[in-house]
């Protein structure tokens, strides 16, 4: 038997000025159709717990779902799910990956037909969604113990009281990769402070001057962001309806940029953009000595420099002060279910089964290789025992596991990400790139984000 909570709720109506907002925020950051709050279809929202009986009669009735998601070969966790549930019919559609992806979802919303039951979503992009009031409450479809299945930082990303617009699939914990090879050819170690992280790139840099300790991407908005969560800065601010925080300029911020721009005007570090062929081979030539990333960092370094294996290892982020233990996240995703679904119950128990049972979500973690959010595997001695041979042998999943219960709880988004962080690149990217005042960057993205919200309607604190 299903346990369920018992209470009521329903969805906060939003006001039409805000709803614009993130509309054209998604038109001006993605060239895209933007959405209204129309998309209905799937009739009022569900304002009490579901009954077991409602539970067994919807997946018992013949049943087709759609599923819009990007993860390779997610087919087989819903081969699963089917096999569970026989008369529940998946469709599996990858319509693109990141702006591709919330594209075609907008516009398929907006038009009140073609958009999926259920779709990947990035813990960033969920204000935007909610605002529109196009995700479903998924509180009264769950299991009541499901807030104690993970950190409660991965809860606090996907919730708003007692909402929950999102079931967690992977996560971001970030840490530090380096090459043991050339830190000892250098004469550094890994740094534990980011005071040390500063005096061994300048050391390294003088031993080696046709390479860097790392890479400062100016395209990179998400790293950057995680940098910022780890140092306690808090930029952003929503609050469900038309009242938005920018606090940019902060000290703990301002800290990290100053810091950076440190090592960026005196040309120790690299800003080459990230995730291109340039990239790729800077990365498996030895040009970038580590590389500051997120918990599906270790497994994409494998793919991309093979023929470094056995060089690598993995620790966590330098600290601002020795001795302490905290991180930031870069990425990581949740299946959200849509508000216009005609089956909320079979649409919630996808996202729910194929992220929280065990066998599909250590799936997820073995096969497709997505750092999981859930304690169930998290704490998995099969998960955490693997022994990488491209890390030397290292437990990397332990390691990142254990970085995930340092990561803060309290960090937010806005309900436009979308514009933020292509906004990031035209101001704060620009002058990494440049290697010019990136304070003056930070202000200008500031401004930029400030204006931008009171023009489309919000109230910045």
């Amino acid at each position: 038997m299903r346990t369920r909570r018992i209470r009521q709720h329903g969805r906060t109506r939003q006001r039409s000025a805000a709803v614009t907002a993130v509309m054209a925020a998604g038109a001006l950051a993605l060239t895209a159709c933007s959405g209204d709050d129309g998309g209905g279809g799937g009739g009022e929202p569900q304002t009490e717990e579901i009954s077991q009986e409602q539970f067994d009669e919807a997946m018992s009735t013949p049943t087709d779902l759609t599923f819009w998601t990007w993860v390779p070969d997610i087919q087989n966790e819903v081969d699963m799910f089917m096999e569970e549930y026989p008369e529940i019919d998946v469709e599996v559609v990858n319509v693109g990956q990141g702006a591709d992806h919330y594209q075609q979802l907008r516009t398929a919303l907006e038009a009140g037909e073609g958009a999926p039951d259920v779709a990947q979503m990035e813990y960033q992009h969920i204000s935007s969604f909610r605002l529109g009031e196009h995700l479903l409450d998924l509180a009264p479809y769950l299991p009541d113990d499901m807030s104690s299945m993970y950190p409660d930082w991965v809860w606090s990303q996907i919730t708003a009281g007692e909402a929950v617009y999102g079931v967690p699939q992977d996560t971001g914990p970030m840490g530090n990769l380096y090459r043991t090879d050339l830190f000892e050819e250098a004469g550094i170690e890994a740094p534990e402070t980011w005071a040390e992280f500063a005096d061994a790139a300048r050391t390294y840099r003088e031993a080696t001057p046709d390479s860097f300790i790392t890479n400062l991407p100016p395209n990179q908005a998400g790293q950057m962001m995680g940098f910022l969560w780890q140092a306690g800065a808090r930029p952003f601010g929503y609050d469900g309806e038309e009242t938005v925080r920018i606090e940019l300029d902060s000290p703990e911020a301002i800290q990290v940029v100053e810091y950076w721009q440190d090592l960026v005007q005196n040309d120790l570090v690299a800003v080459d953009p990230d995730f291109n062929d340039q990239w790729y081979q800077a990365i498996a030539s030895g040009k970038y000595a580590s590389w500051q990333t997120a918990a599906w960092g270790p497994v994409f370094l494998q793919g991309t420099a093979g023929s470094t294996s056995g060089l690598w290892r993995a620790t966590e982020l330098p600290q601002w002060e020795a001795g302490e233990h905290v991180s930031g996240n870069w990425g990581g995703s949740t299946d959200a279910v849509m508000a216009s679904s005609q089956n909320p119950i079979a649409a919630a128990e996808l996202a729910r089964w194929i992220n929280v049972e065990k066998a599909p979500a250590m799936r997820l973690a073995t096969e497709q290789f997505l750092f999981p959010p859930s304690n169930k595997i998290l704490e998995d001695p099969e998960f955490l025992g693997h022994e990488s041979e491209f890390y030397g042998g290292q437990k990397v999943n332990e390691l990142f596991a254990e970085i995930s219960t340092t990561v803060p709880t309290d960090f937010g988004w806005l309900p436009f990400m979308e514009y933020a962080y292509s906004s990031y690149n035209e101001t704060l990217g620009d002058t990494i790139a440049n290697r010019g005042d990136m304070v003056a960057g930070l202000r200008a993205w500031e401004q930029e984000l400030e204006a931008y919200a009171e023009n489309q309607g919000f109230t910045v604190e």
